[in-house]
């Protein structure tokens, strides 16, 4: 099968300059992560297809070799089996996007090394999976909460050994060992493979007096509370690994992890930009016109903020430090605040007669199309 475009991989253009191709990669990271996407193959490869596009084309020295030649000018730069997570050279990059408060991306894949995946226990206790709401507020500084979650724990009868006389043999099958060696002859001779033993399952022993409370499980379901303690700067999407917090394994099993996935509310009043929360504020035509004093809300409280007079719909204002706590990060983002002058619907008669006398002066004044709120948003930003 021909592999595909590194550039469509990541769905960007040829012209894609390093923030477009790394903002690109995030979101492939983010969306087919094995610890998002358990047992899920596809999703494992096209992760790994899209880490091997970011790798050429992230670097100053391979990517040219790939615009002018294609996968050809570039296959001397991983091994005979093409790409390997060896090859990936970019994990600082994993580091920023994930963050260090996050599940590194490296463990759950090869065990915390570089050769490949490790092989964990066969009783190693299930990863489990909440689901965590935050208002902005909560995100902007950070917070820490208490939930209630089903675990599987160790079986207070038989302390979770699974035996109810406490005994267990060595299993006749695999000595002891868990393992298996199966020889099978193939077009290229004898070839050995070790897999699991069938009999005990990869653990070595066999029970055969099984507990009573648990059936030789060795564990069983109980509701407990975890603290769970959230930086501030997270975002949608982003998720929380606590190690060891998961499900016991069967039998004096490790204990699996807890992923908390986060997952932002709605905010009545503010609108997240990154780092930044933008406000939209109304303002008469007489406080815009002649200046004044507004109270204006925060997420850490109200302040005053001055509105010079001539103060014209859609004029952005800035207030520093008011926004969202970088993730793992001391500074801040900043407010801003759009002044939106507000038409009067309901008038009353002397209003009616002051609007029509301002009337009179508008004809004068020369009125000319502008750009847009958007772009002027951009231009404040950049």
């Amino acid at each position: 099968m021909a592999k595909r475009d590194y550039y469509e991989v990541l769905g960007v253009e040829k012209t894609a300059d390093e923030a477009t191709i790394k903002k690109a990669y995030r979101k492939l990271a983010m969306q087919f992560h094995p610890d998002k996407n358990p047992d899920n193959k596809a999703a494992e490869e096209k992760f790994k297809e899209a880490s091997e596009a970011y790798e050429i084309l992230s670097d100053k020295d391979k990517r040219p070799l790939y615009d002018q030649y294609g996968h050809a000018g570039i296959e001397n730069q991983f091994g005979a089996g093409g790409f390997s997570w060896d090859n990936f050279s970019h994990r600082g990059d994993l580091n920023d996007i994930f963050g260090d408060s996050f599940g590194n991306i490296f463990e759950s894949l090869f065990g915390g090394g570089f050769g490949g995946r490790s092989q964990r226990s066969s009783n190693r206790g299930e990863d489990l999976q909440i689901e965590l709401s935050l208002t902005l507020k909560e995100i902007a500084n950070g917070t820490e909460k208490t939930i209630k979650i089903g675990t599987k724990e160790a079986c207070d009868k038989c302390g979770g050994s699974g035996s109810a006389d406490g005994q267990s043999e060595t299993c006749t099958q695999c000595r002891g060992t868990g393992q298996i060696r199966q020889v099978r002859q193939s077009l290229f001779g004898q070839m050995q493979t070790v897999g699991e033993c069938p009999s005990c399952r990869g653990e070595g022993k066999i029970i055969k007096n099984k507990c009573p409370k648990c059936y030789g499980e060795g564990r069983m379901g109980k509701v407990k509370e975890i603290s769970v303690k959230i930086p501030a700067g997270v975002e949608e999407g982003q998720y929380i690994r606590m190690r060891g917090q998961g499900n016991v394994g069967p039998r004096n099993g490790s204990r699996g992890d807890i992923l908390v996935l986060i997952h932002e509310k709605q905010d009545e009043v503010f609108e997240r930009d990154g780092n930044n929360i933008i406000l939209e504020y109304p303002v008469s035509f007489s406080q815009a016109v002649l200046g004044d004093e507004i109270i204006v809300p925060t997420l850490s409280g109200s302040v005053k903020m001055k509105i010079p007079s001539g103060t014209q719909c859609g004029r952005l204002f800035r207030l520093k430090g008011q926004g969202i706590q970088g993730l793992n990060s001391y500074s801040k983002g900043d407010q801003i605040v759009r002044a939106i002058v507000v038409t009067p619907s309901k008038l009353s008669k002397e209003e009616t007669e002051l609007y029509t006398r301002l009337k009179e002066f508008d004809h004068k004044r020369e009125m000319k199309p502008g750009k847009g709120f958007l772009s002027k948003l951009k231009e404040y930003f950049s």
